[in-house]
Formats: C-alpha cells, sequence, structure tokens
C-alpha cells in the first residue's frame, strides 16, 4: 500500500502543510506542553493529551522513529497567564497544608493514572522543572546579558530584543493585552519573567540560589530548557493547548531566538488543539459538576467513552462537553465492542504487523482509507466511519479481520480487540447492587413481565432505578442495562 502524504496544521503559518522530518536519522521529535501537577487535571487538559497520543500513534503507525517529551510542571506556574499572583504549586501546599512537593508527587500519580485510564501511551520522556533547575540557571545566563533586564521581583526577557515577537499569536487585541498582568518596573507589557525572587521576608517551601537572588524559574523556561536538553534544536513538533499559542509558546519562541541568537522558534511545526467547552464556555475546574476524568468514572463511564468523543471532533475544532455526547460517546464505543465480540467472541491480544496493508488482504482498502484519514492532519472524526463500515464486513476471515482491527486499534487507541461487555459496565462509586444481583433481578423482571404482574415489574425497575441503574427496555443492542449518567 503506498501511503498517503502526511500533513499538518502548522500554528506558525496558519495553514496545512507537507510533513517531512528535519533530520531522518534522529526520527521524529516531538516536545508537549504538560500539566501543572496543582490539581486533578479536568477533563479539557485531557483532551490536549488525547491529542498528543494520536499524533504520536499516527506517526509510529506511519513507521517514523519518534521520540516524544512531556513535561511535568511542578514549579513556576503562576495563578495567572503571565507574571502576577502565586506559583501555583505554592499556593494549592498552602490551601491543602501539605508541602508543595508532596502536592506535585500526588497529583503527578493522578495525572499518569488517567493517561493510563484513556490508553494513552506513556511518553519516552517526561521531565519534572525541579530536576533541571540547573540546566535553567545556564540558559538563563547566558541569555541575560543581552535579553534580560533586572527590577525588584526578578529578571526580566525584554521582547523587543528578539525578531517578530508574537508572531505565533498573531494580531493582538485588547482581550490578549488584558491577560498579561502589570508588573512594577517592567519596561514593557509582553515582557516575561524569566526568574522570580522570593520576596524580602518571605520563604518559599521552592527556592534556589541564583546570580539574582533566592527565588525560583519563570514558567515559559523550563520547556525552552527540556526541549533543548531532550531533543536538540530545532526540533520536529512542539505541541500544546491553543490558549499556550498566545503568551507561554510566543515566550518560548523568543527564549529559543534569544539563545541561538537567530530567528529559528525551536520547533519546525507549532501545533495546538482547541478548548473543551460546555454550555457555559470553555471547561475549567472552577465550574464543577463532572469535571474530571476520575469523576466520569465515579459516575459509572467507561474512560474510554471520553476518548472516542475527543476522536469525534478533529482536534482544532471545539468539542462541546455535555451528558448528551458523553452518553452517545458511550453508546457508540458499545456498539463498537459488540460489533467485534459478534465475530471475535473472546479478547485478542495482537499488534499492528502491517499484514493489513498488504495488496489483496480483504481489509486492504479499509487501512488505505484510515491512512488517508489520519494524514490529512489527525482527520479522526473521518476515519470513526472507516471503522464502521470494516465492522459490518460480515465475511472477512477471523485472521484478517484481527489483523485490520489491530491497526485500528494502534491508531486510533480504542483497544477494541481486549474490550468486553463486561467491561464497559463501569460501577458508580457508592452503587449498591453488583453487576450479578442486577442481572438476577433483570431475570426477574422479565418472568414478572411475563407473567403480566406489571405491579412486580415496577417495583423491580424502581429499586434498580434508586440504586443507580437504568433499566433499558427494547434497547436494540440487547444492553438491558446500564449505569445512570
Amino acid at each position: 500500500m503506498q501511503q498517503a502524504p502526511l500533513t499538518f496544521y502548522n500554528s506558525i503559518s496558519r495553514s496545512i502543510e507537507r510533513f517531512e522530518p528535519i533530520d531522518s536519522e534522529k526520527g521524529v521529535r516531538v516536545y508537549s506542553c504538560g500539566p501543572t501537577v496543582y490539581s486533578d487535571p479536568h477533563l479539557g487538559n485531557l483532551r490536549a493529551y488525547v491529542f498528543t497520543d494520536t499524533l504520536s500513534r499516527v506517526l509510529r503507525w506511519k513507521g517514523y522513529a519518534l521520540t516524544h517529551v512531556l513535561n511535568i510542571t511542578d514549579v513556576g506556574h503562576l495563578t495567572s497567564d503571565a507574571d502576577a499572583g502565586d506559583d501555583k504549586m505554592e499556593a494549592a501546599a498552602k490551601a491543602r497544608a501539605m508541602s508543595a512537593w508532596d502536592i506535585a508527587a500526588h497529583y503527578t500519580a493522578v495525572f499518569r493514572r488517567n493517561l493510563d485510564d484513556l490508553n494513552i501511551r506513556t511518553p519516552d520522556h517526561m521531565p519534572t522543572a525541579t530536576s533541571c533547575i540547573e540546566e535553567m540557571l545556564d540558559f538563563a545566563k547566558k541569555i541575560a546579558p543581552e535579553h534580560c533586564y533586572e527590577i525588584d521581583s526578578g529578571l526580566y526577557f525584554d521582547s523587543t530584543t528578539v525578531p517578530d515577537y508574537g508572531r505565533l499569536a498573531g494580531a493582538q487585541d485588547d482581550a490578549g493585552e488584558g491577560r498579561i498582568d502589570p508588573v512594577a518596573g517592567k519596561r514593557h507589557p509582553q515582557d516575561f519573567a524569566i526568574w522570580r525572587k522570593t520576596p524580602p521576608g518571605e520563604t518559599r517551601q521552592m527556592e534556589w540560589d541564583s546570580p539574582w537572588g533566592k527565588g525560583a524559574p519563570g514558567w515559559h523556561l523550563e520547556c525552552s530548557v527540556m526541549g533543548r536538553m531532550y531533543l536538540g534544536m530545532p526540533f520536529d513538533i512542539h505541541t500544546g493547548g491553543i490558549d499556550h499559542r498566545e503568551i507561554h509558546h510566543v515566550n518560548e519562541i523568543a527564549q529559543n531566538q534569544a539563545y541561538c541568537s537567530c530567528a529559528d522558534t525551536g520547533a519546525r511545526f507549532w501545533m495546538h488543539n482547541n478548548f473543551l467547552v460546555d454550555r457555559g464556555g470553555k471547561m475549567s475546574k472552577s465550574k464543577g459538576g463532572i469535571a474530571t476524568l476520575d469523576g466520569l468514572i465515579a459516575r459509572g463511564v467507561h474512560p474510554l467513552a471520553y476518548r472516542l468523543m475527543c476522536l469525534s471532533a478533529q482536534y482544532r475544532s471545539e468539542l462541546e462537553f455535555s451528558t448528551d455526547n458523553l452518553a452517545a460517546a458511550l453508546t457508540r464505543l458499545k456498539r463498537l465492542v459488540m460489533a467485534v465480540r459478534k465475530h471475535l467472541p473472546d479478547p485478542v491480544e495482537a499488534t499492528a504487523t502491517g499484514a493489513a496493508r498488504a495488496e489483496g488482504h480483504p481489509a486492504a482498502r479499509f487501512i488505505a482509507a484510515l491512512d488517508e484519514a489520519v494524514s490529512d492532519d489527525l482527520n479522526t472524526p473521518r476515519a470513526l466511519p472507516i471503522l464502521d463500515d470494516l465492522l459490518a464486513q460480515k465475511r472477512m476471515p477471523a485472521e484478517a479481520r484481527i489483523e485490520a482491527l489491530a491497526e485500528f486499534d494502534a491508531v486510533l487507541g480504542l483497544d477494541l480487540l481486549r474490550l468486553t461487555r463486561a467491561d464497559l459496565r463501569v460501577r458508580p462509586d457508592g452503587a449498591t447492587l453488583t453487576a450479578e444481583a442486577i442481572e438476577t433481578r433483570l431475570a426477574e423482571r422479565r418472568e414478572a413481565r411475563a407473567n403480566k404482574d406489571f405491579a412486580q415489574s415496577d417495583a423491580i425497575r424502581d429499586e434498580l432505578t434508586a440504586a443507580g441503574v437504568e433499566v433499558m427496555d427494547g434497547d436494540p443492542m440487547g444492553w438491558d442495562w446500564r449505569p445512570e449518567l
């Protein structure tokens, strides 16, 4: 099978471009902005990592060697987008009466568990900001003489010293300016902290000695340093949420240009996923409700339903989160699992070997269509109906079906060869009935209905509803019941 050319939308040029590695011998090098580990990741945060996982899966599936770095921000990120407020780690530690180090360890573990639940492959490197302090100091020392100035609150980068500052963000508007907080002594509103001094009379839990006084690095510094440390520069792709495009990545590029004394942005492609939104706007932790993956699981939703929901929209499009959309994704996942298990009753361990790509293979045309879809800027919404068409093939031999599904699993990460109906029946927290007890009561209800004892049938339904179980009479999929969403 001749592969489709791989194209991505590049935020620098605001256009779709053909992708080729900078250095084929080094393979593809990708850096992804990771979480600030001061609280549970919300679903909007996690959409970014479904996107980066899809990117890495597609690159590997198309035969590229890949080095993927995702950083863990455990110091330096303030409670505002720029340079005002408290460090998020210090603020969380104070609010919870814990050490900042314990806060970081706890929420890093939560983040890693969420990645596992979403079938997101672990990146090759996941360095923490606090493990790279010396390298950040060395970087800052190099750029300070020509690009930085010192004021009472720390060392600041002069944004006028690099070419085309803000090019990635495009045209600035009043809303963008409003996200940059005033700091006494800054020369220009867009200037940003490289090193923030600990205020006189205060002691931070996380602080280090520097030529500019005891303190901590600015948030933007870590990504420039880690990208250079683990990937070299320039590398191939830098990813992040679209909110990073306006300030964080703009400042990262400025640092990279200062370090190399050139106009190079540090990465060939800059790729950004759009927001997850609810009807009230961008999803955030402050909105409450079902904001976290653990919250979904506690409500009885399998986490791969959320992954499928993310794949149903192109990563550059806004994705609306609602109970209805989530329920639709869960139903779609159930249909996929049932279609697989109809022909392959037992879970299968298989990996993509490329066999289904060979000319003459029963699934070759489906794999070619999958390749066309995901090569077009990771167009997963176009790929999902192709999967449906594959599963509708009734006469495909079992071995060929397994080989084809292994290719789809390698790209989409839905784990369809191993998932079963039982896996998808996630019991909500506080559930009072086991799955076996539910099946027993449903059998009794069917008998009551057959005997036209509708009072008993309704009583059993009410009992199950009170226990958080929705009875699904007449469900064409034969699911019978599901946890209430």
